[in-house]
């Protein structure tokens, strides 16, 4: 488990990383991981949806991810799984 945890927040570093705050997720950043991690997540790129997506994530909207906003969507993602 350790190594999955490990992946999951390489991932979200190497995603932050591609604009000036290495941090966060911007509206961007989230829908290149989507669409390249997550691609069966939402079907045909929907960009609207990827929007309602981070929207419900971004808690105190600042149109950027934490990376505990982020893994909140891990665990939904995680729990549909396991059911």
């Amino acid at each position: 488990m350790e190594a999955a945890i490990m992946t999951l927040v390489n991932q979200f570093k190497a995603y932050a990383g591609n604009d000036d705050c290495a941090g966060t997720l911007s509206r961007d950043e989230f829908h290149r991981l989507v669409a390249e991690q997550l691609p069966n997540f939402v079907k045909g790129g929907d960009s609207g949806a990827v929007d309602r997506l981070m929207s419900s994530l971004d808690q105190n909207s600042d149109g950027e991810l934490t990376f505990d906003e982020f893994w909140q969507l891990l665990g939904k993602l995680a729990s549909q799984r396991a059911a």
